[in-house]
């Protein structure tokens, strides 16, 4: 599994789970609703620590900086 996903991403995607998981727990979100964004903010979580976003790979998309070849 290659790393798609760069450092800015990750730390979007970690305060959106934080945000996701406050409106659950402090109930301005609740149903449904509220629960699709608690499994989303997992998502997000999950996918931040191992830098890899599969919807990316599907798409081609990568918000990896490029690497620097010693030529």
């Amino acid at each position: 599994m290659k790393k798609n996903m760069g450092n800015t991403d990750r730390i979007i995607r970690i305060l959106l789970a934080i945000i996701f998981g406050a409106l659950y727990f402090t109930n301005p979100v609740t149903g449904t609703l509220g629960l699709v964004l608690v499994v989303l903010g997992v998502v997000f979580v999950l996918t931040s620590l191992i830098s890899f976003c599969p919807l990316y790979s599907i798409f081609g998309i990568s918000t990896c900086p490029a690497k620097k070849s010693n030529v």
